[in-house]
């Protein structure tokens, strides 16, 4: 495809290399035949020079018209580039947009789980506490047994402990995953902003 502009190109400076020479040729033939002094010769050199010059003309109408038609074509040819380039971008986005919209209802679910998940350990947190409660004042209540029931307040205050840092842990995923939404949901909505 490279090597037709190069042939054009060959063929315009052949087709206007002879239009030239038509034309020298023709100026030559009537100064010549000036010089002679005979009008005979004088009028076929005119006659010579003024079919020469339309054989130019000709040449030189048909080469303008060849160069419009190429450069027509060469306008046709990138406007189908054009429309190709769009509709791979169109294409692209939309791929961009599909793959982001997965991925934010993924993360939807995800934090729902763990939503789920944190109020399921907060009420293991009360139910917990309540117990730790339960056990104090029975251990207050039988002082004779005191170490048994101390160490099950321990067991139930190191449970609630344990709750507690993983309600902590829980709360901080949540945070994460949703500012990695809030993130995702500006990416999605950013490139539909920029084709409106």
């Amino acid at each position: 495809m490279h090597g037709f502009p190069v042939d054009r190109r060959r063929q315009r400076s052949t087709r206007l290399t002879v239009a030239v020479v038509l034309l020298v040729v023709s100026g030559l033939a009537v100064i010549g035949a000036v010089t002679t002094g005979s009008f005979l010769v004088v009028a076929l050199a005119a006659a010579l020079a003024v079919v020469l010059g339309g054989a130019a003309t000709k040449i030189t109408h048909s080469e303008l018209l060849q160069s419009r038609r190429d450069a027509a074509k060469d306008r046709a040819e990138q406007a189908q580039s054009y429309r190709r380039m769009e509709a791979e971008r169109v294409a692209e986005n939309q791929a961009f947009a599909r793959a982001m919209t997965e991925r934010i209802a993924e993360r939807q679910t995800l934090i729902h789980d763990l939503e789920t998940e944190l109020a399921s350990a907060q009420r293991k947190v009360a139910e917990t506490t309540l117990k730790v409660g339960a056990e104090a004042r029975r251990a207050d209540q039988a002082e004779q047994h005191l170490g048994a029931e101390s160490k099950r307040a321990e067991a139930a205050e190191e449970r609630a402990a344990e709750a507690i840092v993983r309600v902590s842990e829980l709360e901080q995923e949540i945070d994460v995953l949703r500012g990695e939404l809030d993130a995702w949901l500006t990416m999605a909505t950013e490139p539909a902003k920029q084709r409106a």
